[in-house]
């Protein structure tokens, strides 16, 4: 005689049922995903992939700004995602005074295919330049000259001076949170230089304008012959700051 099933007990097995598929569904998918993440052979690429550390060359995907932050969140996290991309030298921290001083401390000469005069600065706008060159400058180049960035000419970096123009904020430069580039050259011989080209209505101001509004997306202040008279010869691109592009 089979037992008697109450009305309720009817309602709880197949409900009971549900659970455990959707349990097992819930497993299948957070395994597929741990596999996804890490398995040394996963198909996620590079730039997708949170677990992974930033690499300049990576695809540029919606995680990579929070990529590229958490590489500046140290000093060692910084010349790791640097080293490959670059050619510095670590130095130690210059402390100079409470004002003037500099942390992550390197001396670049490179980053990607782009030479610079050798210059002392942070580690985090070595890696900042780096991004900048790699998905910007380069794209810009070949797209508009059909040539390559070969060198990145500045005006230095570490400053131990206050904002010019005022007599009490002291300067990024001051702690070597900014770089002043002055202009580009390419490996086919073409020179360019903001005080010269800024307003040129050919490829020369189109590469210039290009080349500032990306450093935006790379930099936290970018500041250009547009902001005022003080930057008419140059890009002031730091490392700090609010997100002021101008």
């Amino acid at each position: 005689m089979k037992p008697h099933l109450r009305p309720e007990d009817k309602k709880r097995r197949p409900s009971l049922l549900g659970r455990a598929v959707s349990l097992l569904l819930v497993c299948g998918i957070v395994w597929g995903g741990y596999q996804a993440l890490y398995h040394p052979q996963t198909l996620l690429p590079r730039g997708w992939n949170p677990t992974l550390p930033l690499q300049v060359a990576d695809d540029v995907t919606p995680i990579t700004g929070w990529k590229l932050d958490r590489a500046l969140a140290s000093t060692q996290s910084c010349l790791a995602a640097l080293e490959p991309a670059a050619q510095y030298t670590a130095m130690p921290d210059l402390g100079a005074s409470d004002t003037c001083h500099i942390t992550g401390r390197v001396e670049l000469r490179e980053v990607g295919d782009a030479s610079l005069a050798s210059i002392e600065t942070r580690c985090a706008i070595g890696l900042r330049m780096a991004m900048w060159e790699e998905h910007a400058l380069q794209p810009a180049a070949r797209d508009l000259f059909g040539a390559q960035v070969s060198q990145i000419d500045h005006i230095g970096s570490y400053n131990c001076r206050r904002i010019r123009g005022s007599s009490e904020r002291w300067s990024t430069h001051a702690t070597a949170n900014a770089i002043d580039v002055s202009g580009f050259r390419l490996d086919d011989g073409t020179r360019l230089r903001l005080i010269n080209d800024w307003d040129d209505g050919g490829p020369k101001g189109a590469f210039l304008r290009r080349a500032r509004d990306s450093a935006c997306d790379w930099f936290r202040v970018t500041l250009s012959p547009d902001y005022n008279a003080l930057h008419a010869d140059h890009f002031h691109v730091q490392s700090s700051g609010w997100g002021l592009c101008r």
